[in-house]
């Protein structure tokens, strides 16, 4: 649905030439969710504000829809924005209006003027988001949370097909930003709409997306489904994000293969049946070796449950590699270089 192909975005500050973005590839299908994830300055605001063109790209091609946006004029331009839904960190509501007026503002922009019509579809959202009760409230009366939630609605008044959230949970609590990223779900799911989201929180994207991009420098450094990048970060930027999450290091637990040099190390992760079946300790039992945990996690990646296992094989060579061959048969990965 939405596809990038070789953008350059370089801005020019006291006649000097400053990259934000070097050559980016990027493909988002319709109806899933897509994250972006980097670090400050790494170019990922700059993205996602060149699908709906409040940025244009210094070189390169945007499509969105098959069609090639770069080349709309104003009108045309101003029809397509239409179609996508933004919302920001700080909501950018407007202080002096109702959480109706807020969320009636671009339907009225768009040039509806049929007030029935519009007290509908702003009943509509404010049904959709939970506010339903607030709805003559101003944003000062309310939390974080419902501001956002006002943002939500108002972003999708005009029914766009995209929705861009920008850093959306970064100003919220823990508990907040789980119920807002449940609604994305939900909303994900009941209009099957497209939603692109860029974060600097390696959890939003496990909580929510379906696919993620990793950007660096003003480049994508890995991307793929969040299930392979999370489990099997291969870029470093990737695998501190992981493990930041985890509030880990790279060496955690490994201190303790100076203990038997003999050992064989592997990383074993499971997923689908291997996470609710015993694999682990049948192979251990049948198999008469030992295993000692070195590190791990498990938990969900959206709808996933899945678990990572940084494990030392104690015993024979012969068994212990006869162990692995049984956890591998029982869908397990296990891999030797990681």
């Amino acid at each position: 649905m939405i596809h990038l192909r070789n953008v350059h975005k370089s801005y020019t500050v006291k006649d000097k030439v400053i990259p934000a973005l070097n050559g980016i590839d990027l493909s988002i299908v319709r109806g899933e969710i897509f994250g972006v994830i980097g670090h400050s300055g790494a170019g990922k605001s700059t993205l996602i504000r060149l699908i709906n063109l409040l940025e244009r790209p210094t070189e390169g091609d945007i499509t969105v829809d098959g069609e090639a946006i770069l080349h709309y004029d104003t009108l045309a331009l101003r029809n397509f924005r239409r179609n996508i839904g933004m919302i920001f960190q700080h909501f950018n509501l407007l202080s002096s209006k109702t959480v109706a007026e807020n969320v009636s503002f671009p339907i009225r922009i768009a040039g509806e003027r049929d007030t029935a019509r519009i007290d509908a579809r702003v009943d509509q959202m404010l049904e959709l988001v939970g506010l339903a009760r607030h709805k003559h409230k101003y944003p000062k009366q309310l939390s974080g949370g419902e501001k956002q939630r006002v943002g939500i609605a108002r972003a999708l008044a005009n029914q766009p097909k995209i929705l861009l959230c920008d850093e959306a949970t970064s100003a919220l609590d823990p508990q907040t930003t789980r119920s807002i990223l449940q609604l994305l779900r939900e909303i994900n799911e009941k209009l099957g709409l497209t939603i692109v989201l860029i974060t600097h929180e390696m959890d939003v994207i496990r909580t929510i997306c379906d696919r993620v991009a990793v950007i660096d420098g003003g480049k994508i450094v890995e991307s793929g489904p969040v299930t392979q990048v999370f489990l099997h970060p291969a870029h470093p930027t990737t695998r501190n994000f992981v493990l930041e999450a985890e509030n880990a290091s790279e060496d955690d637990g490994l201190g303790a293969l100076g203990q038997d040099s003999s050992a064989l190390v592997r990383r074993l992760t499971f997923m689908g049946d291997a996470m609710a079946q015993p694999v682990f300790t049948q192979a251990a039992r049948e198999c008469g070796v030992d295993f000692l945990i070195l590190n791990g996690r498990f938990g969900t990646i959206k709808a996933t449950p899945c678990g990572q296992l940084t494990v030392s094989v104690r015993g024979d060579k012969g068994k212990a590699l006869a162990a692995l061959r049984q956890l591998s048969d029982a869908g397990v990965v296990v891999e030797e270089n990681f």
